[in-house]
């Protein structure tokens, strides 16, 4: 129901159908000779969109197109990006989103979600109600500080947390009105966009140290003041705040995560032990898998940590687990000697020299894993990778940085330096490889899309109070066990995203019953849904937003 009327009603995305207006709504809305007068069904207007898409020239122009699509008409901007997954998702977030990151202050044209700067500090309780929306469900925020591997980006970032929640909305279904992305301006460090005439954030260095903890405790409370119930993904801060604010908040507050440590950590487990079916082996042989990691920050660590659960989880003591992995910074091994902080103390390695090269730890340590954390494009070069292809039958090899530029080696190097042999998973979008014997070398995404939109959909649901490495365990042992033995074999790791809305309800199902178990169902479900996991997957799927036109009632 609404009370707009006439160019009201077109130029607001919730509201408008474009060519698809009824004539009753053209006439209750006096929407009369303001639009053509053919009504058009939505596959029609899909059809429209996509052969303008390709036209496009480049992806950044692409981007742009979708970005004024998505400001015209929501449902049609969605109706597309479901309906076309695999192809628009790149362009909507990585790796194009990166591109489009680095650009922002020249291709800005209309706000989106929330801008909270220190100048704004003393308003944030009373700014909170500037957003017109009472029921958020979902909150992505970032402060810009590392963006994918592109450095500091400040105000520059925002692309990051609407790209993010545009995937809540096409995999899971949460609905795009009860998501909110925000832009936590503390300053930048990016000298040279601060002597841009043209960019949007504050002209001043980053804030730090207790200054910036404190301003991320009053932005918390606003937040939690207005939306007390809401989930909240931290997502691109620097290495060194995102374990602190995670830690900070994962209890005290209401449910938040930090998608670069546990989501991808999640995704992880779900490519290592699909990797196991692929390597025809059980999963509980993950205590026996030696991991080489290269790149010992946030996401590094806690996807170190989230694999070091899953091996606790199959059986493993925690202490023995952590003797399985390596890691690896800019200086070499996590070796004897080396002062270290936080959980990078747990992946120290008493029995090697610290600094170690990765050429050297391969040989020494023969790794039937070897992750790529690192942000480094190029890291896993062909001496790294011929090595470790000398003692495995089947090198697994995930180059998880992203864009793809930043990918520690592409696959056609990972499948042509171990003859064909290699499980790969990257986390930036390839082609698949033809193989020297005209065989596919299957290329799979260790996309986080297969995690958190659906970790979303249940906590938004069942109204989960709590976050926990359990849910994101769960989460993973379930990806993986998705794909059928015959396309594991092949070396296909994961559904196909075709299947993403399926797969976020499974995934919503699996974590809905970890967090009965845990007591922190807040929201009394349908006894039905709880017969089993199949009766919690289908409630799930009719709990998702389905971007179709309803019929628009005149207030």
């Amino acid at each position: 129901m609404t009370s707009q009327r006439r160019l009201g009603v077109i130029h607001d995305p919730a509201l408008n159908r474009g060519t698809a207006f009824s004539t009753d709504e053209r006439e209750r809305l006096l929407l009369r000779g303001l639009v053509p007068p053919r009504q058009q069904p939505l596959h029609h207007q899909v059809k429209r969109v996509m052969e303008t898409y390709m036209t496009q020239r480049t992806n950044l122009d692409k981007f742009q197109f979708l970005s004024l699509l998505m400001d015209r008409n929501t449902v049609l901007f969605y109706r597309c990006l479901v309906d076309h997954f695999e192809q628009l998702a790149p362009i909507v977030y990585t790796p194009v989103v990166g591109e489009a990151c680095l650009k922002f202050h020249a291709i800005y044209r209309r706000t989106r979600g929330m801008y909270f700067s220190l100048l704004d500090r003393p308003h944030f309780r009373t700014m909170v109600y500037n957003w017109p929306i009472d029921d958020v469900d979902v909150i992505v925020v970032t402060d810009g500080s590392r963006v994918l591997s592109l450095g500091d980006l400040g105000c520059n970032s925002m692309n990051i947390p609407i790209g993010k929640l545009s995937l809540y909305v096409s995999a899971a279904g949460i609905s795009p009105s009860r998501t909110l992305p925000i832009v936590l301006d503390v300053g930048t460090d990016n000298l040279q966009l601060r002597e841009n005439p043209l960019y949007l954030g504050l002209n001043r260095p980053r804030l730090r140290g207790k200054a910036y903890y404190d301003l991320l405790d009053e932005w918390m409370s606003a937040i939690r003041h207005r939306w007390p119930n809401t989930l909240i993904q931290f997502e691109d801060f620097a290495s060194e705040a995102a374990e602190k604010l995670l830690d900070r908040y994962r209890v005290s507050s209401a449910p938040c995560f930090n998608d670069d440590i546990q989501s991808t950590g999640s995704i992880a487990i779900a490519a290592l032990l699909s990797s196991l079916r692929a390597r025809e082996k059980s999963m509980r042989d993950i205590k026996d898998d030696r991991i080489v990691c290269v790149g010992a920050g946030s996401a590094g660590v806690g996807v170190c940590e989230g694999l070091v659960q899953a091996m606790q989880y199959y059986g493993m003591a925690k202490q023995d687990a952590y003797r399985n992995f390596y890691l690896l910074d800019e200086n070499g091994l996590l070796g004897r000697g080396r002062p270290l902080i936080g959980n990078r103390v747990n992946f120290s390695r008493d029995d090697l020299q610290d600094g170690m090269s990765l050429v050297d730890v391969v040989k020494a340590v023969k790794p039937t894993v070897l992750l790529g954390l690192s942000g480094v494009g190029g890291l896993f070069t062909e001496d790294v990778v011929r090595e470790m292809a000398k003692h495995v039958e089947k090198p697994v090899i995930f180059p998880m940085s992203n864009p793809s530029v930043s990918s520690e080696c592409t696959p056609e190097q990972a499948f042509n330096w171990t003859d064909g042999r290699a499980v790969v998973a990257t986390g930036s979008p390839f082609e698949n490889v033809t193989l020297k014997d005209g065989s596919i070398g299957y290329t799979n995404q260790a996309n986080n899309v297969y995690s958190f939109p659906g970790l979303g959909l249940a906590v938004t649901v069942a109204r989960i109070s709590c976050v926990t490495d359990e849910m994101f365990l769960a989460a993973g042992r379930h990806v993986a066990q998705l794909s059928s033995d015959e396309e594991v074999r092949k070396g296909i790791l994961f559904p196909p995203v075709t299947q993403l809305r399926d797969v976020s309800a499974e995934i919503a199902a699996a974590v809905v019953f970890v967090a009965r178990a845990a007591g922190l169902v807040r929201r009394r479900l349908p006894d039905m849904a709880w017969e089993s996991h199949d009766s919690m997957v289908q409630y799930m799927k009719s709990q998702m937003w389905e971007p179709k036109y309803g019929h628009l009632v005149a207030k």
